[in-house]
């Protein structure tokens, strides 16, 4: 078992993207731990995702971080990709858990910081789709929703990994969420004849 390391992330992607095997092992075992308190708070108190748990949520990250050859620039830039996969297999579980389920009725989507709410695998993908919809004409806020609500990244982080100014980002996110709670109220309460 790796000895804990006292050296930060961002030290321990740079050495072991320049092949030292043993930053990696170092590594591993405090990203794993920040992927599974993201995978905890993003699913603790949604008893509707039984069907997906935190730890197979990181493990199913885990995984596809560790076969991915990116070359890692930072702790932000390592957590910005993780948060694009957390997005990608949860809904991914969700499209695959609708399909089974085949149910109808109304969709309840709310967007705090909390997500998701009652109905976690409609909610999912109903964001998922208001979040290509908003990318198509503005990436920048896009993204910034996903390394916050999928990402768990602070604004300083976000900051970091888009290359702005952490007041950029406070106003790009509520500029965001304004528009995402606009555009998901438009997906459950239909426009009246």
């Amino acid at each position: 078992m790796p000895v804990p390391s006292s050296k930060p992330i961002t030290q321990l992607l740079y050495e072991w993207r320049n092949g030292n095997s043993q930053a990696l092992d170092l590594l591993m075992p405090l990203v794993y731990d920040e992927l599974r308190g993201l995978a905890r708070h993003y699913l603790k108190s949604e008893p509707a995702f039984q069907t997906l748990e935190a730890t197979a949520l990181v493990h199913e990250a885990y995984i596809r971080l560790v076969g991915m050859d990116v070359p890692w620039q930072d702790r932000a830039h390592f957590f910005a990709v993780a948060a694009r996969l957390l997005r990608r297999i949860l809904v991914d579980n969700a499209k695959s858990h609708r399909r089974t389920k085949r149910g109808g009725g109304q969709v309840r989507v709310t967007l705090n910081e909390d997500l998701p709410s009652a109905e976690p695998n409609k909610d999912i993908i109903a964001l998922d789709e208001s979040l290509k919809k908003l990318a198509e004409f503005d990436e920048r806020k896009s993204q910034v929703i996903e390394l916050h609500f999928f990402g768990g990244l602070t604004y300083e982080e976000m900051a970091e990994a888009l290359s702005i100014s952490s007041a950029t980002v406070h106003r790009e996110l509520r500029l965001a969420k304004a528009w995402l709670n606009h555009e998901l109220k438009k997906k459950v309460e239909p426009d009246e004849p």
